[in-house]
C-alpha cells in the first residue's frame, strides 16, 4: 500500500497551499516535512531531489514531483478532478490559469515594500472586482449549474474557492456583487472533505505574518 504523500515546504501558505487544498478536497491524507532551517534547505538541495532547486516538492506514488502546476495537474487527474474529456480539461485549464494570475498577486503581497503595499492592495481589489471575479460569475450564470465545468467538482472550483477565501481576507465586501460565487464558496466549503480542512487544527495554513516572513527569508537565503 502506498504511503501518504509527503509535502516539502516551509510552514506557511505560499505555492504549497493550493496543493494542500486539492489533496484535502480529494480526501487524501498527507504528511508535511517542513523546511525550518537553512541546513534543512541545503540538505534538500544537495540530496538532488529538487529538479530546479525550488520547492514545492511532493513525494507521491514513488515520484518526487516539483513545479506547482505539474503537481496540481497530477493530483487532479488521479482523483478525477480534471473533467471528463479534452474540452472540459481545456476549460478547467483556462479558468485555473486566470485564478492563478490573481492568486499570484495575493501570494507576493507580503513581500511588497511597506511604501508600496497600499497601491498593491488597491490594484488587487480593482483586478478582483473588474477583471477576474466577473468572469467566473458569468460562467456560473451562463449554464446555471453548481460547478464551473460539466456540473461536477473540478480543480477549478477548488482553486477558485481557495482564492475567494483570500479575497475575503483582504476585504469581505469584494464578494458583495457576486452572489453565484458566494453560493459556490458555500457549496464547496460544505463538502465533507473541504469542511474538515477548514476546521481549526487542520493542515490549512494561516495568512503569512511578519514573523513567519522573516523566518522564511532566513531559510531561503
Amino acid at each position: 500500500m502506498a504511503g501518504k504523500p509527503k509535502l516539502h515546504y516551509f510552514n506557511g501558505r505560499g505555492r504549497m497551499e493550493s496543493i494542500r487544498w486539492l489533496l484535502a478536497a480529494a480526501g487524501v491524507e498527507f504528511e508535511e516535512k517542513f523546511i525550518e532551517t537553512p541546513e534543512d534547505w541545503d540538505k534538500l538541495r544537495s540530496d538532488g531531489h529538487l529538479m530546479f532547486q525550488q520547492v514545492p516538492m511532493v513525494e507521491m506514488d514513488g515520484m518526487k514531483m516539483v513545479q506547482t502546476r505539474a503537481i496540481l495537474n497530477y493530483i487532479a487527474t488521479k482523483y478525477n478532478l480534471y473533467g471528463k474529456d479534452i474540452k472540459e480539461k481545456a476549460l478547467i485549464d483556462m479558468y485555473t490559469e486566470g485564478i492563478a494570475d490573481l492568486n499570484e498577486m495575493i501570494i507576493v503581497l507580503p513581500l511588497c515594500p511597506p511604501d508600496q503595499k497600499e497601491a498593491k492592495i488597491a490594484l488587487i481589489k480593482e483586478r478582483t472586482t473588474d477583471r477576474y471575479l466577473p468572469v467566473f460569475e458569468k460562467v456560473l450564470k451562463s449554464h446555471g449549474q453548481d460547478y464551473l465545468v460539466g456540473n461536477r467538482l473540478s480543480k477549478a472550483d477548488i482553486h477558485l474557492v481557495e482564492l475567494l477565501y483570500y479575497v475575503e481576507e483582504i476585504d469581505p465586501s469584494l464578494l458583495a456583487n457576486f452572489p453565484l460565487l458566494k453560493a459556490l464558496k458555500t457549496r464547496v466549503s460544505n463538502l465533507p472533505t473541504v469542511k474538515k480542512f477548514l476546521q481549526p487544527g487542520s493542515q490549512r495554513k494561516p495568512p503569512i505574518n511578519e514573523k513567519s516572513l522573516e523566518q522564511a527569508k532566513k531559510i531561503f537565503r
